[in-house]
Protein backbone atom coordinates (compact mmCIF):
# COMPACT_ATOMS: atom_id res chain seq x y z
CA UNK A 1 0.00 0.00 0.00
CA UNK A 2 1.49 3.56 -0.63
CA UNK A 3 0.81 6.14 1.36
CA UNK A 4 1.33 10.08 1.91
CA UNK A 5 1.17 12.71 4.76
CA UNK A 6 -1.39 15.81 4.74
CA UNK A 7 0.23 18.66 6.56
CA UNK A 8 -3.14 20.35 8.47
CA UNK A 9 -2.49 21.03 11.76
CA UNK A 10 -0.30 24.54 12.10
CA UNK A 11 -0.91 25.08 16.12
CA UNK A 12 2.57 24.40 16.60
CA UNK A 13 5.00 25.37 19.46
CA UNK A 14 6.90 28.61 18.04
CA UNK A 15 3.79 30.47 16.77
CA UNK A 16 4.55 32.01 12.96
CA UNK A 17 8.25 31.68 13.17
CA UNK A 18 7.92 28.03 13.51
CA UNK A 19 6.18 27.01 10.68
CA UNK A 20 8.15 27.54 8.02
CA UNK A 21 10.53 24.83 9.62
CA UNK A 22 8.10 22.42 10.89
CA UNK A 23 6.81 22.36 7.50
CA UNK A 24 10.35 22.00 5.75
CA UNK A 25 11.07 19.37 8.32
CA UNK A 26 7.95 17.09 7.48
CA UNK A 27 8.22 17.51 3.61
CA UNK A 28 12.02 16.46 3.93
CA UNK A 29 10.70 13.42 6.28
CA UNK A 30 7.95 12.50 3.96
CA UNK A 31 10.56 12.09 1.27
CA UNK A 32 12.85 9.92 2.93
CA UNK A 33 10.37 7.86 4.11
CA UNK A 34 9.01 6.98 0.85
CA UNK A 35 5.96 9.08 1.19
CA UNK A 36 3.78 9.27 -2.34
CA UNK A 37 2.58 12.27 -1.51
CA UNK A 38 3.09 15.37 0.83
CA UNK A 39 -0.29 17.82 0.84
CA UNK A 40 -1.51 20.73 2.61
CA UNK A 41 -5.04 22.49 2.86
CA UNK A 42 -6.67 24.99 0.78
CA UNK A 43 -8.21 26.59 3.47
CA UNK A 44 -7.35 29.89 4.32
CA UNK A 45 -9.44 29.57 7.81
CA UNK A 46 -8.78 26.86 10.08
CA UNK A 47 -11.31 24.00 9.76
CA UNK A 48 -13.85 24.57 12.90
CA UNK A 49 -14.45 20.59 12.92
CA UNK A 50 -11.11 20.78 13.79
CA UNK A 51 -9.76 23.80 15.77
CA UNK A 52 -11.26 27.36 15.11
CA UNK A 53 -11.18 30.11 12.78
CA UNK A 54 -8.38 31.94 14.61
CA UNK A 55 -5.86 29.12 14.67
CA UNK A 56 -3.49 29.67 12.21
CA UNK A 57 -3.27 28.56 8.42
CA UNK A 58 -1.20 29.23 5.76
CA UNK A 59 -2.40 29.93 1.65
CA UNK A 60 -2.02 26.16 0.39
CA UNK A 61 -0.65 26.90 -3.00
CA UNK A 62 2.20 28.95 -1.90
CA UNK A 63 2.82 26.69 0.99
CA UNK A 64 3.48 24.29 -1.73
CA UNK A 65 5.93 26.15 -4.11
CA UNK A 66 7.98 26.26 -0.48
CA UNK A 67 7.79 22.46 -0.59
CA UNK A 68 8.69 22.17 -3.94
CA UNK A 69 12.32 23.73 -3.66
CA UNK A 70 13.31 21.48 -0.56
CA UNK A 71 11.91 18.25 -1.27
CA UNK A 72 12.84 15.76 -4.46
CA UNK A 73 10.30 12.63 -4.38
CA UNK A 74 7.06 13.20 -2.95
CA UNK A 75 4.07 14.82 -5.54
CA UNK A 76 2.84 17.94 -4.25
CA UNK A 77 -0.70 19.13 -4.32
CA UNK A 78 -3.83 20.28 -2.36
CA UNK A 79 -6.65 17.95 -0.42
CA UNK A 80 -8.44 19.40 -1.75
CA UNK A 81 -9.05 23.31 -3.48
CA UNK A 82 -12.12 24.20 -3.33
CA UNK A 83 -13.42 25.43 -6.62
CA UNK A 84 -14.94 28.45 -5.71
CA UNK A 85 -11.81 30.46 -4.64
CA UNK A 86 -9.87 30.13 -7.92
CA UNK A 87 -10.43 30.66 -11.79
CA UNK A 88 -10.24 27.54 -13.16
CA UNK A 89 -7.95 29.25 -15.96
CA UNK A 90 -5.91 30.49 -13.25
CA UNK A 91 -6.09 27.28 -11.27
CA UNK A 92 -4.95 25.22 -13.97
CA UNK A 93 -1.91 27.88 -14.44
CA UNK A 94 -0.74 27.80 -11.49
CA UNK A 95 -0.53 24.09 -11.04
CA UNK A 96 1.01 24.42 -14.23
CA UNK A 97 3.48 26.39 -12.52
CA UNK A 98 4.13 24.30 -9.74
CA UNK A 99 4.64 20.94 -11.58
CA UNK A 100 7.63 22.83 -13.09
CA UNK A 101 9.12 23.98 -10.48
CA UNK A 102 8.50 20.92 -8.56
CA UNK A 103 10.46 18.83 -12.07
CA UNK A 104 6.92 16.74 -12.32
CA UNK A 105 5.84 16.44 -9.16
CA UNK A 106 2.20 18.61 -8.60
CA UNK A 107 -1.41 17.26 -9.31
CA UNK A 108 -4.70 18.92 -9.16
CA UNK A 109 -6.69 18.15 -5.80
CA UNK A 110 -10.34 19.46 -6.31
CA UNK A 111 -13.59 19.10 -4.80
CA UNK A 112 -16.92 21.14 -4.92
CA UNK A 113 -15.82 23.56 -1.52
CA UNK A 114 -17.96 23.65 1.58
CA UNK A 115 -16.65 26.62 4.44
CA UNK A 116 -19.50 29.31 3.62
CA UNK A 117 -17.44 31.10 6.79
CA UNK A 118 -14.52 31.50 5.53
CA UNK A 119 -15.76 32.34 1.69
CA UNK A 120 -18.44 34.75 3.56
CA UNK A 121 -15.71 36.43 5.41
CA UNK A 122 -13.41 36.90 2.28
CA UNK A 123 -16.06 38.00 -0.02
CA UNK A 124 -15.72 34.76 -1.99
CA UNK A 125 -19.02 34.18 -3.74
CA UNK A 126 -20.86 31.11 -2.35
CA UNK A 127 -23.34 29.98 -5.17
CA UNK A 128 -25.81 26.99 -3.84
CA UNK A 129 -24.50 22.95 -4.00
CA UNK A 130 -25.71 22.42 -7.10
CA UNK A 131 -23.83 25.53 -9.26
CA UNK A 132 -21.08 24.25 -7.01
CA UNK A 133 -21.04 21.08 -8.69
CA UNK A 134 -21.66 22.17 -12.36
CA UNK A 135 -18.76 24.76 -11.37
CA UNK A 136 -16.37 21.65 -10.81
CA UNK A 137 -17.07 19.67 -13.75
CA UNK A 138 -16.64 23.03 -15.88
CA UNK A 139 -13.33 23.46 -14.38
CA UNK A 140 -12.13 19.93 -15.10
CA UNK A 141 -13.05 20.11 -18.32
CA UNK A 142 -11.10 23.75 -18.86
CA UNK A 143 -7.58 22.24 -16.95
CA UNK A 144 -7.74 19.31 -19.26
CA UNK A 145 -8.18 21.54 -22.50
CA UNK A 146 -5.59 24.07 -21.02
CA UNK A 147 -3.59 20.73 -20.69
CA UNK A 148 -4.06 19.20 -24.29
CA UNK A 149 -2.77 20.59 -27.55
CA UNK A 150 -6.27 22.67 -27.82
CA UNK A 151 -5.52 26.28 -27.28
CA UNK A 152 -9.26 27.60 -28.77
CA UNK A 153 -11.75 28.71 -26.52
CA UNK A 154 -14.00 27.55 -24.17
CA UNK A 155 -17.43 28.26 -23.72
CA UNK A 156 -19.64 27.03 -20.51
CA UNK A 157 -22.30 28.01 -18.62
CA UNK A 158 -20.41 29.74 -15.90
CA UNK A 159 -17.27 30.29 -17.27
CA UNK A 160 -16.05 31.51 -21.11
CA UNK A 161 -12.29 31.70 -21.45
CA UNK A 162 -11.17 33.36 -25.13
CA UNK A 163 -7.90 31.21 -24.95
CA UNK A 164 -6.83 28.26 -23.21
CA UNK A 165 -3.34 29.04 -23.66
CA UNK A 166 -0.90 27.30 -21.22
CA UNK A 167 3.07 27.86 -22.05
CA UNK A 168 5.49 26.40 -20.59
CA UNK A 169 3.33 22.83 -20.29
CA UNK A 170 3.59 20.66 -17.71
CA UNK A 171 6.49 18.77 -16.95
CA UNK A 172 4.48 15.33 -16.43
CA UNK A 173 3.07 13.68 -19.49
CA UNK A 174 0.45 14.19 -20.04
CA UNK A 175 0.02 16.38 -17.44
CA UNK A 176 -0.76 16.53 -13.77
CA UNK A 177 -3.08 13.82 -12.15
CA UNK A 178 -6.39 15.24 -11.03
CA UNK A 179 -7.56 14.11 -7.78
CA UNK A 180 -11.42 14.17 -6.88
CA UNK A 181 -11.70 14.69 -3.13
CA UNK A 182 -14.99 13.83 -1.36
CA UNK A 183 -17.44 11.19 -1.63
CA UNK A 184 -20.87 12.01 -2.47
CA UNK A 185 -22.38 9.20 -4.52
CA UNK A 186 -24.87 10.66 -7.24
CA UNK A 187 -22.29 13.69 -8.48
CA UNK A 188 -18.69 13.53 -7.23
CA UNK A 189 -18.16 10.08 -7.87
CA UNK A 190 -19.68 10.28 -11.47
CA UNK A 191 -16.84 13.24 -11.99
CA UNK A 192 -14.21 10.69 -10.45
CA UNK A 193 -15.04 8.15 -13.57
CA UNK A 194 -15.70 10.22 -15.86
CA UNK A 195 -12.55 12.85 -15.22
CA UNK A 196 -10.07 12.28 -12.21
CA UNK A 197 -7.08 9.75 -11.87
CA UNK A 198 -7.92 9.50 -8.12
CA UNK A 199 -10.72 9.51 -5.68
CA UNK A 200 -9.77 10.43 -2.45
CA UNK A 201 -12.37 9.30 0.29
CA UNK A 202 -13.59 10.43 3.43
CA UNK A 203 -15.08 7.13 5.09
CA UNK A 204 -14.87 6.11 9.21
CA UNK A 205 -15.19 2.29 8.16
CA UNK A 206 -14.71 -0.31 5.44
CA UNK A 207 -17.92 -0.78 4.90
CA UNK A 208 -18.69 2.90 3.67
CA UNK A 209 -15.91 2.32 1.66
CA UNK A 210 -16.68 -0.85 0.07
CA UNK A 211 -19.96 1.04 -0.70
CA UNK A 212 -19.01 4.01 -2.03
CA UNK A 213 -15.97 1.48 -4.37
CA UNK A 214 -19.14 -0.10 -5.78
CA UNK A 215 -20.96 2.75 -6.59
CA UNK A 216 -17.91 4.45 -8.24
CA UNK A 217 -17.48 1.07 -9.98
CA UNK A 218 -21.05 1.73 -11.73
CA UNK A 219 -20.35 5.13 -12.72
CA UNK A 220 -17.03 3.67 -14.67
CA UNK A 221 -19.77 1.14 -16.32
CA UNK A 222 -22.17 4.04 -17.24
CA UNK A 223 -18.96 6.60 -18.95
CA UNK A 224 -17.19 3.69 -20.17
CA UNK A 225 -14.06 3.82 -18.35
CA UNK A 226 -11.80 1.29 -16.41
CA UNK A 227 -12.47 1.22 -12.60
CA UNK A 228 -8.59 -0.13 -12.83
CA UNK A 229 -7.30 3.07 -13.99
CA UNK A 230 -8.41 5.08 -10.55
CA UNK A 231 -6.52 4.96 -7.86
CA UNK A 232 -8.71 4.73 -4.81
CA UNK A 233 -7.43 6.78 -1.89
CA UNK A 234 -8.65 7.36 1.86
CA UNK A 235 -8.16 9.87 4.50
CA UNK A 236 -6.84 8.86 7.90
CA UNK A 237 -5.47 10.51 10.97
CA UNK A 238 -2.03 9.96 12.57
CA UNK A 239 -1.85 10.42 15.99
CA UNK A 240 1.14 11.86 17.95
CA UNK A 241 1.08 8.94 20.14
CA UNK A 242 0.20 6.18 17.61
CA UNK A 243 0.87 2.71 17.69
CA UNK A 244 2.35 0.96 15.03
CA UNK A 245 0.36 -2.39 15.23
CA UNK A 246 -2.98 -0.22 15.33
CA UNK A 247 -1.98 1.50 12.07
CA UNK A 248 -1.20 -1.67 10.14
CA UNK A 249 -3.97 -3.15 11.27
CA UNK A 250 -6.35 -0.50 10.19
CA UNK A 251 -4.83 -0.34 6.32
CA UNK A 252 -4.87 -4.15 6.57
CA UNK A 253 -8.74 -3.30 6.45
CA UNK A 254 -8.59 -0.40 4.27
CA UNK A 255 -6.80 -2.71 2.09
CA UNK A 256 -9.32 -5.44 1.62
CA UNK A 257 -11.70 -3.02 0.95
CA UNK A 258 -10.00 -1.81 -1.92
CA UNK A 259 -8.23 1.39 -0.81
CA UNK A 260 -4.81 0.92 -2.65
CA UNK A 261 -2.84 4.41 -0.78
CA UNK A 262 -4.05 6.03 2.77
CA UNK A 263 -3.54 9.54 3.36
CA UNK A 264 -2.54 10.39 6.81
CA UNK A 265 -3.31 13.64 8.22
CA UNK A 266 -0.75 14.06 10.92
CA UNK A 267 -1.39 16.00 13.99
CA UNK A 268 1.19 18.16 15.99
CA UNK A 269 2.73 19.02 18.38
CA UNK A 270 6.15 17.51 15.79
CA UNK A 271 4.74 16.50 12.69
CA UNK A 272 8.09 15.85 11.72
CA UNK A 273 9.00 13.69 14.46
CA UNK A 274 6.04 11.16 14.11
CA UNK A 275 6.59 11.15 10.31
CA UNK A 276 10.16 9.88 11.12
CA UNK A 277 8.66 7.47 13.33
CA UNK A 278 6.49 6.31 10.72
CA UNK A 279 9.36 5.57 8.52
CA UNK A 280 11.05 3.51 11.19
CA UNK A 281 8.04 1.10 12.23
CA UNK A 282 4.93 1.28 10.03
CA UNK A 283 6.10 1.74 6.39
CA UNK A 284 8.35 -1.27 6.01
CA UNK A 285 5.56 -3.36 6.69
CA UNK A 286 3.16 -1.31 5.61
CA UNK A 287 4.68 -1.22 1.47
CA UNK A 288 4.16 -5.48 2.11
CA UNK A 289 0.21 -4.55 2.43
CA UNK A 290 -2.04 -5.47 -0.65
Amino acid sequence: MRFGFHFFDMTLPGGPAGLAPAIRSAGRNADQVGASWFTVMDHFFQMEQFRTAHDPMLEGYTTLGYLAGITENVKLGTVVTGVTYRHPGILSKTVTTLDVLSEGRAFLGIGAAWYEREHLALGVPYPPLGERFERLEETLQIALQMWSDDEGPYNGTHYQLAETISIPAPVQSPRPPIVIGGSGEKKTLRLVAQYADATNLIAADTETVVRKLDILREHCDDVGRDYETIERTAQARLMPDFDADDVLANAEAFAGAGIQHLHFGVLGPDPAASIARFGDEVAPRLREVQ
